[in-house]
């Protein structure tokens, strides 16, 4: 599983319509609108590299909301949410 994160600068009249563009693409988990240098942040999880690249160059950026973007790419993931989440499927909380 390839994780990463694309840091968007989007056109300051179609943020909103660029989020839930982004949003609608097979391999993005999640969009946020942020603060500071860039507009929004995109959580993508897919199988390879290759999707990877497919996503991001071949459909995030021939969009036309998306003015400029950076890659972020994950190595590990360090999230007691995450590990929290595996160890308790099948308990019922009370």
């Amino acid at each position: 599983m390839v994780t990463a994160f694309v840091l968007i600068n989007a056109r300051r009249d179609k943020i909103q319509e660029t989020a839930e563009a982004i949003d609608s693409l097979e391999g993005v988990s999640e969009v946020y609108s942020i603060a500071g240098r860039y507009d929004l942040i995109a959580v993508i999880r897919v199988d390879s590299n290759e999707k990877l690249a497919e996503l991001v160059t071949g459909s995030m950026l021939k969009m036309e909301g998306i003015e400029k973007s950076e890659t972020l790419i994950a190595f590990r993931a360090y999230s007691k949410y995450d590990l929290e989440r595996m160890f308790s499927i099948g308990l019922e909380r009370k």
